[in-house]
């Protein structure tokens, strides 16, 4: 009650220093703003933004009854958390001033300033520089939801949400800085991440085998989830799929080839990945699912992300191939092992962002996007990408699992991690949020 208060407190103290920041831009940017690509990147916002309701739909579907108000309110609960954060300080880290190529400064864009009359986004110079931010909030509002899938059941909400806000501000916010920020190393260096396949997929995939390994329990038997109900796997993949085509045909900036190419490398890619993933069920005795179908095509979709913007179509049909297979693979191994990663994010969004990070480095094409100035992939004869790429990799891998662990402790000490076993055995709907699931179709299940 007491922190609930102290939370309270918090943000009424940040919504009255609004007030006092500048209420009126200056002469707000006008020259060389195309309507065409605004209109088009507010329909790819709110595409992407879609897509967390997606994601809570395609985990509460599979959760336990009793776990999936509080399974999808995890999701939804970001979206809250995050756009506030990002508005005080959230996007000044990720895209502000950068400090050495490593964070950007908290002031560039602290409360918003300057981001209403503010120049826009060299990288994304026909639409407003709001637009630009709001565009990469939806994008740091999934990233962390998507790590819910890991420690779904397991977690207590408050540690949720003191959790979302520092992953958001110490893992988010660099990464972002590192590989979108035209003074990021990662930028500098040549790495390419169209759409947020290092960023987004590599960081929640990593962090969730962080939480795995973490709050594993070896004197509790692992728990086998039934899932709760499969129509709503299938809505939130639909919505992640449609939602998906914002994500990466988003990440063009603009309503031309570049974004056409990314929109049918993302549809390609996530058939493909849907298709291998059942038939190599099928080849392993397995009778193909619908499940097994969304599960594929997510992880189809994950892959493509770095690459939409860099690969031929063709070359996507063999990412979402391959990454169905290899993530199809880890979670077959996860099975056998002690890790509590419930709904499988580290396979399918940690190993299926890393497939796609090597994909990229194997199978970009100059001819697809001509800024790409780091060159071809492998697979045409250049180096220097996939050297890149591979370095690259290993760090994010590196400082994504030890930052986790930093959080996930400090956490665990302010708040306690694990939610007890009496609220195990009620639920987490009712024990912490006093609500039930109430279709009857569900109850009967």
């Amino acid at each position: 009650m007491k922190k609930s208060i102290v939370f309270l407190i918090l943000l009424i103290s940040v919504s009255i220093l609004a007030i006092f920041m500048p209420a009126v831009p200056g002469t707000i940017v006008t020259d060389g703003i195309n309507s065409g690509d605004v209109a088009w990147m507010l329909a790819a916002t709110a595409l992407v933004l879609l897509m967390t309701p997606g994601l809570a739909y395609f985990y509460g579907g599979m959760i336990d009854t009793k776990n999936i108000i509080s399974t999808m309110l995890q999701s939804f609960i970001a979206m809250g958390v995050i756009s506030v954060l990002w508005i005080v300080v959230g996007f000044s880290l990720a895209f502000g001033d950068s400090i050495g190529g490593f964070i950007g400064n908290p002031t560039s864009f602290f409360m918003f300033q300057n981001v209403l009359d503010g120049k826009p986004w060299s990288l994304a110079p026909t639409i407003p520089l709001v637009l630009f931010a709001f565009f990469q909030l939806k994008f740091a509002i999934i990233t962390p939801a998507l790590i819910t899938g890991t420690f779904a059941e397991r977690i207590k909400f408050k540690s949720y949400i003191l959790f979302l806000v520092l992953f958001s501000l110490l893992i988010y916010a660099p990464l972002a800085h590192w590989t979108w920020h035209p003074e990021g190393f990662l930028f500098n260096w040549g790495v390419l991440d169209f759409a947020g396949g290092t960023v987004v997929h590599m960081s929640a995939g990593f962090a969730a085998l962080a939480a795995s390994i973490y709050l594993r329990d070896r004197s509790e038997k692992k728990s086998t989830i039934a899932p709760a109900n499969i129509p709503f796997v299938l809505l939130g993949t639909g919505l992640l799929w449609f939602g998906w085509f914002g994500f990466n045909a988003g990440s063009a900036f603009s309503a031309g080839t570049l974004a056409a190419s990314a929109f049918a490398t993302t549809n390609t890619a996530a058939a493909a990945a849907g298709l291998a993933w059942i038939l190599f069920d099928a080849a392993r005795g397995k009778k193909p699912s619908a499940v097994g179908f969304c599960i594929g095509s997510v992880v189809g979709l994950v892959a493509i992300t770095p690459a939409a913007g860099f690969v031929t179509i063709p070359s996507s049909l063999f990412i979402g191939t391959f990454a169905a297979i290899i993530s199809n693979i880890v979670v077959r191994w996860k099975s056998k092992t002690s890790l509590e990663d419930t709904l499988d994010v580290f396979p399918c969004h940690g190993v299926g962002g890393a497939v796609g990070m090597v994909m990229t480095a194997l199978l970009a094409n100059t001819a697809v996007n001509g800024g790409n100035t780091t060159g071809n992939g492998l697979f045409f004869g250049d180096t220097v990408l996939f050297l890149v790429h591979i370095k690259a990799l290993v760090i994010v891998i590196g400082y994504v699992m030890i930052g986790s662990f930093g959080i996930l402790k400090l956490v665990d000490l302010i708040f306690n991690l694990n939610v007890s076993a009496k609220e195990k055995e009620v639920g987490s709907d009712f024990a912490q949020h006093g609500e039930n699931v109430s279709f009857d179709y569900i109850k009967a299940s």
